[in-house]
């Protein structure tokens, strides 16, 4: 959390091996994943890692089931399987009945919450989220943050958020401030821990 501008979803880039980093490792249960050749960073993601992007990043030419199932059919999953999974991921974020829908068709809320079912689709060990809450009304982001802590505690998988929004901050286990792109250590305790060699580690459940 932080004011526009003061390098949170740079930060979120960094860590999640988006953006590259001028100094200082940045690990994901053990690797330094800014040593990794290309191909096995581009694995870890997808195997690992699920992302929220603020702009939504949906295929047009795709429905929404269609959008969900992109990650498993490139990994390998039987295209059946692959539809099941996304039909059962796109209920459980309120969208059953939208499956059949283009993303114009959709409003920004539902989009959001299509790249969302997208991103927890794998079952990632991390997911990495700008403003996944952004662009819903306070009823239908609560029952995404719900989703989230749910999800949380059933698979032991972790969710680091980019927010503005107090409520959302509110119902997260840990807080990391930033201002002017520095780690503000006056906020709450952090699950990101900057030592003295500019070090940043998370380490996923």
């Amino acid at each position: 959390m932080g004011p526009s501008g003061c390098g949170k979803t740079t930060l979120l880039n960094c860590l999640s091996g988006l953006d590259t980093v001028d100094g200082g490792n940045v690990l994901l249960e053990g690797e330094t994943i800014h040593d990794m050749p290309d191909h096995r960073r581009t694995e870890l993601r997808h195997s690992r890692m699920g992302f929220v992007f603020q702009t939504y990043n949906l295929l047009p030419v795709l429905s929404a089931t269609q959008n969900v199932e992109l990650p498993l059919t490139v990994g390998g999953t039987p295209r059946k399987e692959a539809n099941a999974m996304a039909r059962e991921m796109l209920g459980l974020v309120g969208l059953g009945d939208r499956g059949s829908h283009r993303p114009m068709e959709l409003s920004g809320g539902e989009q959001q919450r299509v790249a969302l079912a997208r991103a927890l689709v794998t079952t990632p060990a991390i997911v990495w989220a700008d403003e996944p809450t952004g662009n819903l009304d306070s009823e239908r982001s609560a029952e995404i943050m719900e989703l989230l802590r749910g999800l949380n505690k059933k698979h032991n998988q972790a969710f680091v958020m980019v927010t503005h929004d107090d409520g959302v901050g509110a119902q997260a286990d840990r807080i990391v401030r930033m201002r002017d792109g520095k780690i503000d250590e006056g906020g709450q305790p952090l699950p990101i821990t900057a030592t003295a060699s500019d070090r940043i580690v998370i380490e996923a459940g």
